[in-house]
């Protein structure tokens, strides 16, 4: 869910006191009022496409031909037109009689079917350990299940639900001046549920109000009572009877438990008997009473609720196993170059995975466990490119990188992230947007008037940068492979040339596509995977060529000839296709990928167009806060205490990021989730190692890098990628 904030005119003036160099907004130059759109043209890109190699017939079936001819409705826009009745009485009681309207199918007898599963049954019978049996009659086991369901579900109510929905209704329309919903995805959702089978819904979380927010959205579209999943360990036992009435489901405690314990395992054939006939979403969502917090805070914005493709969950795990490859440990791929071992960089794909684990996905066989890892990448991938960037993620950037001029800027990148397919949750006048983004900034940047109305915006030290740098890693994933792609150019150019040459001397190296290919394969090696966003079926061979035409088409890389042959243009004794330098990056032949000899005849060069050097120090900053805390994490091992817990040793890690950055007064990596991830890093690298010990499993150095040398090796391989 994405919130579009309302523009308005209002920049408050701010005292001046110390800070970094500011951005400069001139009002005094006459420039025309631009008006900006979410999207390009005339319709909206549709974004947010199942994976067309794991589900090519969801691909194909469950899109709308004509999606983007159609535009967004407002569903809590209720008028008389809206119901069956008319006149002077039924316009003031139109909310509530769309409400009584609204269609609530009967509940399923559920609770039978999870008795008949085959799970149940086989510790009802004592086939599976854990059930009947083991010092436990059927009977006892039978009525544990019915209490856990009491605990899971409850019948919803009708009344209740209609009750809720007209309240809602009434707090959206005060919280909201609309709630858009494109029709072209409510069509490709209605499809789906067409089908027959069970509709299961993922959020991403954007905003507290998804709990109540989704639920409404969908009943109203007629997709029936949505089971929502909540914690049970936040909520009171009477306000968990209420939230069962109303479609709640509650996992029982006894699912996370070790996988040795009876408990755990009733439970956990239980919840997966339900999970099939109840459609289960999953997520920690807000609560009610955080309305009464936000009520006073919140101003009257849009709010844009985004779905993605549906795919068939049946047709996943069937073609999904089939791309399974070989796969290597970050430790066996990277390690070894860092430590200058080898130069040669195995033509495997990396295994990291970092979902969490839980006692339920613990219950499952392990290549279960890392279907369900995967799967759980292919959706982040198309609910992130479903999101829109804000105006303030983008502001965020520009002060960041201390652009000059904001309304300029602002356009120039706006336009950008439009053009790489993703939308903006922002419309309207240029000069009222950047004035109202400003305003929401107020808290983190300091406006500071000067001469002829001119403004100077400052960003805050301290936790206004840190705030600054989250937002603006909202932007990172439309810029994501030309970002890679140019922090690999600048580690190949950094043995060359200073890093601080002028442009001009960089422009003269000459740059062979097939080392560019092993310097993008080891920054994508390094970072980690919920970051790229890779889906789990594309090979990193593939996103390497994908980096590479995407750094061709932004002009930074221009092509150049082989050194001593004859021109590309040159047929009069060749045919043209043989010296052709590069080709569309859909084009993988086996005669392409082996023929190496043709690789190694193709060079580039950094284009030498006036934009490009502000350009591409823009898209390699863009990586700088995670590579810059990578680098802090090597400069550090030689001051941390170890062994230590996990949780431990980054605290220790973020309490140096924030000492350095206060010496540095650079706090764009001074953040703990940059702690957390280059902690996973380096264990995945091997640089630490997890052993076991009777306080719990804590962290050692690994002997390969205990000494200093390989600790300042690990250093200066992270930080050729970093431009400064």
């Amino acid at each position: 869910m994405t919130t579009m904030l309302k523009s308005r005119s209002l920049v408050q003036q701010r005292s001046s006191h110390n800070g970094q160099e500011g951005s400069l907004w001139s009002s005094g130059f006459g420039m025309k009022l631009e008006a900006i759109t979410p999207f390009l043209g005339k319709y909206r890109p549709f974004v947010g496409r199942c994976c067309q190699t794991c589900t090519p017939k969801s691909w194909e079936s469950l899109f709308h031909r004509s999606i983007m001819d159609l535009g967004f409705c407002n569903v809590i826009l209720v008028k008389e037109e809206n119901t069956r009745f008319r006149g002077w009485l039924v316009r003031r009681l139109c909310y509530f009689l769309w409400s009584l309207e609204q269609h609530i199918p009967r509940c399923q007898d559920a609770s039978q079917k999870i008795m008949e599963s085959s799970g149940v049954q086989n510790l009802l019978s004592g086939r599976a350990p854990g059930g009947a049996g083991e010092g436990r009659t059927p009977d006892l086991v039978e009525r544990e299940i019915q209490r856990m369901l009491g605990h899971i579900q409850a019948p919803p109510r009708p009344f209740l639900l209609r009750l809720l929905n007209w309240l809602l209704l009434r707090v959206l329309n005060c919280l909201f001046l609309n709630v858009q919903l494109h029709r072209g995805q409510m069509k490709m959702v209605g499809e789906a549920a067409q089908t027959g089978s069970p509709l299961v819904f993922l959020s991403t979380h954007k905003s507290l109000l998804d709990g109540i927010l989704l639920p409404f959205v969908l009943l109203s579209q007629g997709l029936g009572v949505l089971r929502v999943a909540w914690d049970s360990h936040a909520y009171s036992p009477a306000l968990r009877a209420l939230l069962r009435n109303l479609g709640g489901l509650f996992l029982p405690p006894e699912a996370n438990l070790s996988l040795d314990s009876s408990e755990g395992v009733l439970a956990r054939a239980v919840v997966q008997a339900a999970s099939g006939p109840l459609g289960l979403w999953r997520g920690a969502l807000a609560v009610l009473w955080r309305l009464r917090s936000c009520w006073g805070c919140l101003r009257r914005v849009c709010v844009r609720v985004h779905l993605a493709q549906p795919f068939s969950l049946q047709e996943y795990t069937i073609n999904a196993r089939s791309c399974w490859g070989g796969r290597r440990t970050l430790e066996h791929l990277l390690q070894p170059v860092v430590l200058g071992q080898c130069t040669i960089v195995p033509d495997t794909e990396k295994e990291q995975e970092w979902t969490p684990t839980t006692g339920l996905l613990l219950a499952f066989k392990e290549e279960d466990q890392l279907l369900v890892r995967r799967l759980s990448r292919h959706i982040l991938h198309a609910s992130v490119a479903s999101s829109a960037v804000m105006s303030t993620a983008i502001m965020a950037t520009l002060l960041l990188f201390k652009h000059q001029k904001l309304l300029g800027e602002f356009s120039w990148l706006t336009e950008e992230t439009l053009l790489r397919g993703f939308d903006v949750g922002f419309s309207g006048q240029l000069r009222c947007l950047v004035q109202h983004t400003l305003s929401l900034l107020r808290a983190h940047v300091i406006l500071l008037r000067i001469h002829r109305g001119d403004l100077v915006v400052v960003p805050r030290p301290g936790p206004g940068l840190m705030h600054l740098a989250r937002l603006s890693a909202e932007l990172l994933p439309a810029f994501l492979s030309e970002a890679v792609g140019a922090c690999a150019v600048r580690g190949l150019l950094a043995g060359r040339v200073p890093p601080e040459g002028p442009w001009e001397l960089q422009g003269i190296e000459l740059l062979g596509q097939s080392e560019l290919h092993r310097q993008i394969l080891l920054l994508l090696h390094l970072l980690p995977q919920d970051l790229l966003l890779l889906q789990p079926c594309q090979s990193s061979y593939c996103y390497c060529q994908e980096v590479l035409d995407r750094l061709i088409q932004c002009g930074l890389l221009v092509a150049e000839e082989t050194p001593g042959s004859r021109p590309a243009c040159d047929t009069g004794r060749q045919r043209l296709s043989a010296k052709l330098l590069w080709k569309p990056s859909g084009d993988f032949t086996d005669s392409d990928s082996d023929d190496f000899e043709e690789v190694e005849g193709r060079y580039f060069r950094l284009s030498q167009q006036s934009r490009c050097p502000d350009f591409f120090l823009f898209l390699c900053r863009l990586l700088s806060p995670l590579l810059k805390a990578f680098a802090q994490a090597a400069a550090f091992l030689h001051q941390g205490q170890l062994p230590d817990t996990e949780a431990g040793y980054t605290e220790q890690l973020f309490q140096f990021f924030q000492a350095t950055a206060q010496e540095e007064g650079i706090f764009e990596y001074a953040d703990p989730n940059l702690a957390v991830s280059a902690v996973w890093t380096f264990r995945d690298l091997g640089v630490l190692q997890q052993m076991p010990s009777p306080a719990g499993s804590q962290l050692h150095l690994s002997p390969a890098f205990a000494s200093r040398d390989n600790q300042d090796k690990l250093e200066q391989f992270i930080r050729q990628f970093i431009c400064n």
